[in-house]
């Protein structure tokens, strides 16, 4: 058994680690919450670390902290921002709904820490104390919302933004490459009239720029933080000051233009803001699932199926038909998309549980909505390196089927009739001839006029 050092709470005495830097109330939490084996994102911790850090340059400012005191929390919560004490935040993520326990974490480790600057003893909760010192002006129902709203600002910012911009990028160079190229498109999954397989890409390519204006769209809706309205966002116990101080810190910090919150009971009860991040998450996961399945699909075959593009081989496909190679980067993407959108649906009923003036599941919201992001952002990094850049066009399918496809008779229709072009279709399905074939047969236009009528690259743009 490791060596245990006892500390105190308001319940009494509690046995900790010896080399813990988190205390009784830390503890006790671990006790009560083995649940999943696992807690906040990193990015959570460096929210939590960046929120008492700027409490205590705020309130060292309105001379509610001696210097020395303020000095030595922002020391220690510097630490806890860059992830030099990941190692003992160790609260479940299914724990108070509220997040109290992993805001004692923080409290606690940054006051230990402090008491190791100080060259004093740990737990000695000298010289700063983690309630009175590390948490004043503040309350686990204002600075775990903060948090949400930080780490997932900066993880859209940081982590999600630059990688969908790449694939963006990506996806756009293949449209430029692919303009020359026409193909036949599908609507209902049939055959429809030619487009280029740059359209297509070019499609592509526009919704993920749409998906990086989500991400900024989402960014907006978590700018207001709700610090500074204490228990029940009434803002009890702290400076008018406080608020508007420690968030221009953060703002300064991050680079981002947090803000108080215009309302704190809103800020406080409601998560509405987070809901509206998470669907634009859904919907970024939903442009992906479809760019994603569809270049599968076009890469099908690689002889029997669509075949109109390659993909690159990443692994072997089968272990019992040697030299086949599945479209496995599309379906990790898939995959991590359909997980996003079961995360909005958690992060939506956490949400809608605000009993009054308070949200009581904030940290599973925190866990799906963070979760999403970083997953999105991996999937997206993946799926760009190791099966967008390395697509190729298969010309000669793309030829060889829009010559056989009956679509081709559309371009007839307004030049000999939507009937007299039905018929061409119907007898080229039942005779496997094609369009041109048939239109030959039966001298339906002089033949520059027919190669004119059925040029597949004026089928691609609208008629003059």
């Amino acid at each position: 058994m490791s060596e245990q050092r006892i500390e105190r709470d308001s319940m009494g005495e509690m046995p900790v680690p010896a080399d813990a830097l988190y205390g009784a109330s830390t503890q006790r939490a671990v006790l009560n919450f083995p649940v999943a084996g696992r807690g906040f994102d990193r990015s959570m911790i460096r929210g939590m670390g960046l929120i008492k850090w700027a409490a205590a340059l705020a309130n060292k400012d309105l001379g509610l902290l001696p210097p020395e005191q303020g000095d030595l929390i922002a020391q220690a919560a510097e630490e806890v921002v860059k992830g030099r004490h990941d190692a003992h935040f160790v609260v479940d993520i299914f724990q108070t709904g509220s997040g109290t326990s992993t805001n004692m974490n923080a409290n606690e480790v940054i006051a230990n820490r402090c008491s190791q600057i100080a060259g004093k003893p740990i737990g000695s909760k000298e010289p700063v104390h983690p309630n009175d010192h590390v948490n004043l002006g503040q309350s686990s129902n204002d600075t775990i919302p903060a948090a949400i709203h930080i780490a997932t600002a900066e993880s859209l910012q940081n982590t999600l933004l630059p990688e969908l911009t790449a694939l963006q990028g990506a996806l756009k160079a293949k449209a430029e490459a692919f303009h020359d190229i026409i193909k036949i498109g599908r609507t209902h999954l049939m055959d429809a009239t030619p487009v280029r397989l740059g359209q297509e890409f070019g499609g592509y390519a526009r919704q993920v720029e749409l998906s990086c204006d989500r991400a900024h769209k989402a960014i907006k809706a978590v700018l207001e933080l709700p610090l500074g309205g204490t228990a029940v966002g009434t803002g009890l116990n702290c400076h008018r000051e406080f608020p508007p101080k420690a968030i221009a810190f953060i703002a300064r910090q991050t680079g981002l233009p947090f803000r108080e919150a215009a309302d704190h009971f809103e800020a406080q009860s409601a998560k509405d803001g987070l809901v509206e991040a998470s669907g634009q998450l859904k919907t970024i996961a939903t442009s992906l699932f479809k760019i994603a399945n569809d270049i599968r699909w076009l890469g099908s075959g690689p002889r029997c199926g669509i075949g109109e593009i390659r993909l690159p081989s990443t692994q072997p496909g089968s272990s019992i038909m040697p030299g086949k190679v599945n479209p496995v980067m599309s379906e990790s993407l898939m995959q991590v998309a359909a997980q996003v959108m079961g995360n909005d649906a958690t992060v939506t009923w956490a949400a809608a549980n605000g009993n009054f003036e308070l949200n009581v599941m904030m940290p599973v919201l925190a866990d799906n909505l963070l979760e999403s992001i970083n997953l999105l952002a991996r999937a997206s990094k993946i799926f760009r390196q190791r099966c967008v850049e390395g697509i190729e066009a298969n010309e000669e399918r793309c030829r060889e089927l829009i010559e056989f496809s009956m679509s081709m008779v559309t371009s007839l229709a307004p030049i000999i009739g939507y009937d007299a072009a039905a018929q061409i279709a119907k007898e080229s399905v039942e005779t496997g001839k094609t369009v041109r074939q048939l239109c030959r047969e039966m001298e339906v236009l002089p033949e520059a006029e027919l190669e004119a009528a059925l040029d597949p690259v004026k089928m691609t743009a609208p008629s003059a």
